[in-house]
């Protein structure tokens, strides 16, 4: 039986101070959530409930997954009101609370589109009309608000819906087959029973997922079975018996986020063995340099092993969100810092994408290269990415930091503080860093009274020579799962230091990923980066970096709201207009030139122009 390795320190008892995330957060909260509201309000999203909650069955505005969004909205308001109790986002947070309220029916049931435009169509298509789906990002923002404001008026809500679906859906006698064609409910109805300890809502978790596979959306729509592949829903194989990860990319890690939930609370050993096989399969075969998953756009998912185009890439930014989710949960349940490597990769660069520095433009699909016609939009009609990547933003404290009961694990490297509970007494932690930028972290310890545990600091697999100083005496690493530990009884005053050499780098991919053979990307540390065509003293497409040449990394504070830019040589072709009428001619020598690129995530941000992350190398 495998055991939980750690929990994660709340972001209640976290203060972010960081140059880094502290702006991004402060724009997330003041400008990306009131437009959020704006949207959802103008979208259809908040009146489709009003209206359910007056009895009407018209005028209804979207698709039927409508509620979803504005859940998540909710979500990442709830997170806001936890550090800042009297941000404004309350008001309308409380107004659309009070709509669910008076919309809920007797029985608990909740959803817009089915009480306004289809009464009589409840839990007749799973596979396609989000049902549960919307279920589950109510009851993951009910939980946040509970968590965040002491209040219980949306959890209520929350597990009357909740107790409703599981006198629907389960094993027993006068119960129904079935699970989402989008999975999330199963590690929502854990988050909600975590907080409430209602075990049936765990054991519903379970229900839907180790059911998954049982091919029920050929029942449901009348397929035979030698003519079906639901591969897309996750419906083609039994849960435990995924040797790869398939179908619709942010439909797949969900579906494993919440299986490692459930793994966690029961130990369930057949189930990790097919997490660590899928997860190996995607983070070595089918994920972007950048952190993202999803290649494909005609599934939003995935196709077979090492096929990563570029221009064409889907990585939607909710797939990355997604990652980061599984990751997070992996990582606390092994405690192996390769799962957080991963999650920091998709966090500052793929995910990171998904919002302009503006924060209120939003990119759905993030691809790698782009001849300067893709731009971050308002809104979508399908506006799954703009809440997701806000719920994400508003909760990143809650990522930073791990422990259990005498050990305990700095993830992510963000200037902060924190409090936590470690061998029976209250210790703070201080972290003083210029992360992503510069490589060097201080950890002061100040533990009420001298107390003995572990403290992990997480030794990122893109540095090759980390180095320790305690009370500044160089100290030799001591390695565990990914992180350098040290155990000690802490005193008052006692600091760490962590050096990680944050040099520039070119990267290559594997071979047989075919668009990006002879090409190269640029690293450096958790970054990566991308060329604009702005930036470049010749067309884009004329240029291609010398592979052998040096790498400067610069600091430009005016520049995209601070950035550290890397430059280095490169050869550029002749100009279009020096060729004339030919077609061909004999190989004239390249001219010199010198590039600048910038962190993925900043693109998009000036005028339009082509971009590309993977260059040609010569």
């Amino acid at each position: 039986m495998i055991a939980r390795k750690a929990r994660a320190v709340p972001l209640t008892q976290v203060e972010i101070r960081d140059q880094f995330w502290e702006p991004r957060i402060q724009t997330n909260r003041r400008i990306t959530l009131p437009h959020l509201f704006e949207q959802l309000e103008q979208a259809g999203n908040i009146p489709n409930l009003r209206l359910a909650a007056e009895g009407r069955h018209e005028s209804y505005q979207g698709p039927v997954y409508m509620d979803s969004d504005l859940y998540k909205a909710m979500e990442a308001a709830a997170y806001v009101l936890a550090i800042h109790p009297d941000d404004p986002i309350r008001k309308p947070l409380d107004e659309v609370i009070a709509i669910l309220e008076r919309a809920q029916t007797p029985e608990g049931y909740l959803n817009s589109y089915f009480q306004v435009v289809a009464p009589d169509k409840r839990w007749s298509n799973l596979r396609d009309w989000h049902e549960l789906y919307c279920a589950g990002h109510l009851f993951e923002a009910a939980v946040a608000h509970y968590e965040s404001t002491g209040s219980d008026r949306l959890l209520k809500i929350a597990t009357r819906y909740a107790d409703y679906i599981d006198s629907v859906f389960g094993d027993a006698p006068g119960k129904r087959m079935g699970y989402c064609g989008h999975p999330e409910i199963e590690l929502a109805l854990i988050r909600l029973y975590r907080a409430t300890g209602e075990r049936r809502y765990l054991e519903l978790a379970r229900f839907f997922l180790v059911n998954r596979g049982r091919k029920f959306f050929a029942q449901e729509h009348h397929i035979p079975l030698d003519q079906y592949d639901g591969s897309i829903w996750q419906d083609n194989v039994p849960l435990a018996e995924h040797k790869e990860i398939v179908g619709h990319a942010v439909r797949a890690a969900y579906l494993f986020a919440g299986t490692t939930d459930l793994v966690a609370e029961t130990g369930d050993e057949t189930l990790l063995r097919m997490l660590l096989r899928v997860w190996e399969n995607t983070v070595n075969r089918r994920t972007y340099i950048t952190g993202g998953i999803g290649n494909e756009a005609k599934h939003e998912g995935f196709t077979r092993d090492y096929e990563l185009p570029n221009r064409t890439a889907y990585q939607e930014t909710c797939a990355s969100i997604a990652l980061i989710f599984w990751a997070h949960r992996m990582g606390l349940l092994l405690g192996e810092a390769r799962f957080f490597d991963a999650l920091e990769r998709a966090l500052y660069n793929a995910a990171l994408a998904g919002i302009s520095l503006s924060g209120n433009r939003f990119f759905y699909v993030n691809p790698l290269e782009s001849d300067g016609t893709h731009h971050r939009r308002a809104w979508y009609s399908c506006a799954c990415c703009p809440p997701n990547i806000a719920r994400l933003l508003a909760s990143l404290g809650g990522y930073l930091y791990a422990q259990s009961e005498a050990d305990f694990w700095i993830n992510l490297y963000v200037e902060s503080r924190v409090q936590a509970a470690l061998s029976g007494h209250k210790v703070r932690l201080e972290v003083l860093t210029e992360y992503p930028w510069r490589g060097v972290v201080h950890v002061a310890v100040r533990p009420e009274v001298p107390t003995r545990f572990g403290l992990h600091l997480r030794l990122p697999s893109w540095c090759e020579n980390p180095m320790l100083k305690v009370n500044g005496v160089p100290t030799a690493l001591t390695h565990e799962q990914g992180y350098a530990v040290i155990r000690r009884e802490w005193r008052e005053g006692d600091r760490v230091e962590l050096h990680l050499p944050m040099e520039p780098r070119l990267m290559e991919a594997h071979p047989q990923v075919e668009a990006d053979r002879w090409q190269v990307a640029i690293q450096r540390g958790p970054l990566i980066y991308c060329l604009e065509g702005c930036d470049q003293p010749v067309p884009l497409h004329l240029l291609a970096v010398r592979a052998e040449g040096a790498l400067e990394a610069r600091w430009e504070p005016g520049l995209l709201n601070g950035v550290m830019v890397v430059e280095g040589d490169a050869l550029a072709l002749p100009d279009e207009s020096d060729w004339g009428e030919m077609l061909y001619r004999p190989l004239k020598p390249r001219k010199p030139a010198r590039f600048r690129a910038i962190p993925y995530y900043a693109w998009d941000n000036r005028e339009p122009c082509p971009m590309r992350v993977w260059m040609p190398a010569v």
